[in-house]
């Protein structure tokens, strides 16, 4: 079985390395550090390696312990975490180089890049992933490692408000709650409390936004010079996606940000409500996620790469209604010939 398969790669290891992708959400953030924690009760020291990552998320166990970058060139394990495609990697290097690799991930858009890869896409975040391989391996789950892992599951099901969210969510939330998990705690630090530069950037994003295709499809940016204007550090611009997305009538909300280092490259981030796969319009442009989130790269200027997304995302909007129109002239055919 891969769970097992997994448990002798990590004890066997001496050199441990936890990876993730870049621009680390909630969910990369929780499960790296609950991972990192929980191989500790093992007995196993791990490296967790982030680039840049939110400062919403210093209040989590073992924070202060992630790396920049690390002297060890050459780890016997390498984990990814949370990450569909080894293209968005952060420090892809440290995957490349180490001795065996191993992918545990939630997208069911994962291409399967490391030499063991175990992909759940029913899951709603990796960090109920991991939940139910240390239940699996009996390793204790306590307050600390816990709250990472609750705080995977929080930001990646809006506060267990999306669709993705199971009974088997409730399940574990219920039980990191009697282990001492401050559940609200986490839900106010991470989806109820926004920074200065948060709140100046969904002004102009909200001032900027369209509604287009009789009101189906928002669309709104922001650009480079934005984020400066507003101090922003990274992670502030989280969360700006979903503006579009809580407007009545609103089917897929999308939203780029230009590239801090790249000005012609985008940063796509698409939600839909109930009948467009987002994952599959992100597809046609390398990039990639879930059903109702995803993400992707494109290059361009803002009203090109808005045209690119748009006329993609209207061929998924035709396609659903020619069903739905087809659909319900069948069932009038079948209503008018029984009468």
């Amino acid at each position: 079985m891969t769970l097992d398969v997994i448990l002798k790669e990590i004890q066997k290891a001496e050199k441990i390395v936890i990876l993730t992708h870049e621009a680390p959400d909630g969910d990369a953030i929780g499960s790296s550090l609950g991972l990192k924690l929980s191989l500790e009760k093992i007995g196993k020291k791990s490296d967790l390696i982030m680039t840049k990552h939110a400062r919403t998320f210093d209040f989590l166990p073992a924070s202060n312990e992630i790396k920049t970058e690390s002297n060890m060139k050459n780890y016997d394990l390498a984990i990814s975490l949370d990450c569909a495609t080894i293209k968005r990697l952060d420090n892809r290097e440290y995957f490349d180089n180490a001795k065996k690799t191993i992918v545990i991930d939630h997208h069911g858009s994962n291409n399967m890049y490391g030499d063991i890869n175990y992909v759940n896409p029913v899951a709603p975040a990796c960090a109920e992933i991991i939940l139910s391989m240390l239940s699996y391996y009996d390793i204790e789950v306590d307050s600390k490692n816990g709250t990472c892992l609750m705080t995977g599951i929080i930001t990646d099901t809006g506060g267990l408000q999306y669709p993705s969210t199971t009974a088997d969510t409730f399940e574990y939330a219920a039980e990191l709650l009697r282990k001492g998990v401050d559940i609200p705690d986490i839900c106010k630090r991470t989806l109820q409390t926004k920074t200065k530069a948060n709140f100046e950037l969904l002004k102009r994003v909200s001032d900027r936004l369209e509604l287009l295709e009789d009101g189906k499809i928002a669309f709104s940016y922001i650009t480079k010079q934005d984020l400066e204007d507003v101090n922003a550090e990274e992670g502030d611009h989280e969360g700006l996606v979903n503006i579009g997305r809580s407007i009545e009538g609103v089917e897929v909300s999308i939203f780029i940000r230009q590239d801090d280092e790249d000005e012609k490259m985008y940063k796509v981030s698409m939600r839909s409500g109930e009948y467009v796969n987002v994952s599959d319009v992100c597809l046609m442009f390398g990039g990639g996620g879930h059903p109702r989130a995803a993400g992707a790269k494109i290059q361009g200027t803002t009203e090109q790469v808005k045209t690119k997304l748009v006329n993609e995302t209207k061929k998924y909007l035709k396609w659903f209604w020619g069903r739905s129109k087809k659909s319900s002239n069948w069932i009038t055919f079948l209503i008018n010939a029984f009468q």
